[in-house]
């Protein structure tokens, strides 16, 4: 039996942009893009069986740690089944026999889309949740301080951090911005 799974994405959201070319006979879609409570995956891998064939649009829309993808690869292969990504153009089947360094440079994209796919998921929910993202703002006038000891050369850089509260990566990191 054919089976899709689809779950939000960064670049679909709605995921409209998933699995648009396959019919399949069921298709279980997550309503979130977090790592847990995938109740739909969890339901997904309960119903297969042995022959069946699952596609997924590419390797983040199914795992979000190579650990997991690891154990979802070892529950497939047990149960022989077959899963396609699309994006990929691969199958679990395909994976267990590319040499090294192929599966090194597939694993290591993996993992760069799965940390990005986090990152950007959470600093949404973040914001939803009125948090502030990103660096604290140094106060204006700390910054003219630091400035002005840095442009004067009577200061060394710890004399400024001392002062100021202001450490030299980030002295340097506003140097940059501002001139």
């Amino acid at each position: 039996m054919e089976f899709g799974y689809k779950r939000p994405l960064i670049n679909d959201e709605d995921v409209k942009l998933q699995l648009v070319d396959k019919k399949h006979a069921e298709v279980y879609i997550e309503q979130h893009p977090y790592m847990k409570k995938r109740h739909e995956l969890e339901d997904l891998v309960m119903q297969l069986s042995k022959g069946d064939q699952l596609y997924v649009q590419n390797f983040v829309v199914l795992a979000d740690s190579l650990t997991q993808f690891q154990d979802l690869l070892r529950v497939f292969e047990r149960d022989e089944v077959t899963v396609t990504f699309i994006d990929e153009n691969l199958s679990n089947t395909d994976i267990l026999s590319m040499r090294l360094l192929e599966l090194l440079e597939l694993l290591t994209n993996l993992q760069t889309k799965i940390k990005r796919h986090q990152s950007i998921f959470g600093v949404r929910e973040a914001q939803k949740q009125g948090k502030i993202i990103g660096r604290p703002k140094k106060s204006d006038d700390n910054l003219n301080r630091a400035f002005a000891m840095y442009d004067s050369k009577a200061y060394t850089l710890q004399q400024i951090k001392e002062e100021t509260g202001i450490s030299k990566s980030t002295l340097y990191r506003y140097l940059d911005q501002f001139k």
